[in-house]
């Protein structure tokens, strides 16, 4: 639990000058305070879920999605399937890039060839069912598929729509990121990692009349403590993903309001079974150990010591409200007599070592803690490997993990939760699993138009890669909570947690 908020203030002290130097409060100056630093800010590259905040100020898609989560046109203005797999998109007329280049079909060819064909993509997964593109006039573009696909329009909804400047993309190399050059509301003037990423507004942006701001600073603030005082003392106007605890600080502020969103993703632990030596345990090498782990943990424990019991247990990737969502495969129950008869039968000598890496914030920490001490009652010794959040993503890529907490925001479709995470050679797929069955299975299920027969799929190979082979260890579903100033106005709360400026002012 937090202290009072006198005690908050004093924990935010050494950071607010800094924050002040940026810039006095000004109408036209937005300040976010983000839970993490994001990554490298090129769609092709990133993950991070802060990166995508980020993205919505910089990058335009060629679709977004709505409250209620239906796909709409963004940079497209319009679809159409000739074909179950001939797709044809309309563009928007008179759209252009931060460096005056015109976004046309072109640039889009340009941007999905670079997703498919660039080293470390982690885009290639999503859109893998993609075969060819073919510009058919400067605002016509014809995307051709390996086969039907239910999932390919909804992975342009995010970062695989984004489309970049084939001229700046060009001229930057790998280094693009650095600087990253699209059609968004807002162009990238610069950043300081661990500290701010400055974005200023784009005249010539396409929707300019729904944007009213003239800057936006992204603050990266880790500490939920230290967050919640920027929010408290107008240091920052917006604060993203809020810990439950915080609602009631926040609601005593008159001047403060907080939004709860029910999330598309999850949190889970994530177990090395194939990613280089770091897997060469027990717990990578038989799913009686991983099993053994799952069921030394109490999901509604943890739920209600750290968060209050806000969030929602799970043991799958789909929360209970989307179709998809696998009823009869609930959390298991915590059994410590089960687990330390698996990990009997697996001839594994107690208390067995594992190493669980840990994003760096408190509420993450103190998970880290409260399964440390359930584990140690089931035979295994936990010890914590706490980093910085985008540090922590790149040592799952290379390997360099055991067990790895992490969370996931989601997407609208169910294949954005699953597939890049479980099919073999997944963009996302950091503990390298791989079972053949369930690729076939995941593969069906893309190209399955049938929804009763894709649910079908999806749950057969969540009871073979979760319920046999343990790949994943789901924990909760969160809530999404911001917390604004009240003259703010014109935010809207979506699902996927994005914070899109387009109508956002002060009044």
């Amino acid at each position: 639990m937090k202290s009072t908020v006198k005690a908050l203030l004093a924990a935010a002290a050494a950071i607010l000058p800094a924050v002040a130097t940026i810039a006095p409060a000004q109408a036209q100056h937005l300040r976010i305070a983000l839970r993490e630093d994001p990554d490298i800010l090129d769609p092709t590259l990133s993950r991070t879920y802060v990166g995508r905040i980020v993205y919505a100020a910089l990058c335009d898609k060629l679709f977004d999605i709505n409250e209620r989560l239906e796909i709409v046109p963004q940079l497209a203005t319009a679809h159409r399937w000739e074909n179950p797999t001939t797709l044809l998109i309309t563009l928007r007329e008179g759209v252009r890039f931060h460096d005056g280049e015109a976004m046309d079909a072109e640039a889009v060819r340009y941007s999905l060839n670079r997703h498919m064909t660039m080293q470390g993509s982690f885009r290639r997964s999503e859109i893998a069912d993609m075969e060819a593109v073919e510009v058919v006039d400067a605002r016509t573009v014809r995307i051709t598929l390996k086969a039907p696909s239910a999932s390919f329009l909804a992975a342009l909804t995010d970062r695989a729509g984004m489309i970049v400047s084939p001229k700046a993309a060009e001229a930057a190399g790998r280094n693009f990121g650095t600087r990253p050059v699209c059609a968004g509301p807002f162009r990238f003037v610069e950043r300081v990692a661990q500290e701010r990423i400055v974005v200023e507004r784009f005249r010539e942006y396409w929707d300019a009349a729904n944007i009213h701001f003239d800057r936006v600073t992204y603050l990266p603030i880790p500490d939920n403590t230290v967050r919640l005082a920027n929010i408290q003392s107008g240091a920052v106007e917006f604060a993203e993903r809020m810990e439950p605890d915080d609602i009631r600080a926040i609601q005593r502020q008159r001047n403060l309001r907080s939004v709860a969103v029910d999330e598309l993703g999850y949190f889970g632990i994530t177990i090395n079974v194939g990613n280089g030596e770091r897997a060469n345990t027990p717990l990578g090498r038989d799913a009686r150990v991983r099993q053994a782990f799952e069921l030394a943990i109490d999901r509604a424990a943890i739920n209600q010591v750290v968060y209050e019991g806000m969030y929602t247990p799970t043991r799958q990737p789909f929360p209970p409200a989307n179709p998809f969502h696998v009823r009869d495969f609930p959390p298991t129950t915590r059994n410590v007599d089960r687990a330390r008869a698996l990990l009997r039968e697996a001839g594994v000598t107690t208390p067995l070592a594992i190493e669980m890496t840990v994003p760096n914030n408190p509420d993450l920490r103190q998970v880290g803690e409260v399964i440390q001490s359930m584990a140690a009652e089931a035979g295994f010794a936990v010890t914590l490997r706490a980093m910085e959040f985008a540090s922590s993503l790149q040592a799952a890529t290379r390997g360099d993990f055991q067990t790895y907490l992490v969370g996931w925001s989601g997407r609208t479709d169910p294949d954005g939760n699953i597939y890049t995470f479980s099919r073999t050679g997944g963009g996302q797929n950091d503990g390298r699993y791989s079972n053949p069955e369930v690729d076939r299975l995941l593969d069906a299920a893309r190209t399955e138009l049938d929804v009763a027969k894709r649910r079908d799929l999806y749950a057969q190979a969540i009871r073979i890669s979760l319920g046999q082979d343990v790949n994943r260890i789901y924990l909760w579903h969160r809530k999404n909570i911001m917390a604004h100033q009240t003259r703010l106005v014109g935010y809207r709360p979506i699902a996927d947690g994005m914070i899109r400026l387009q109508g956002m002012r002060f009044q």
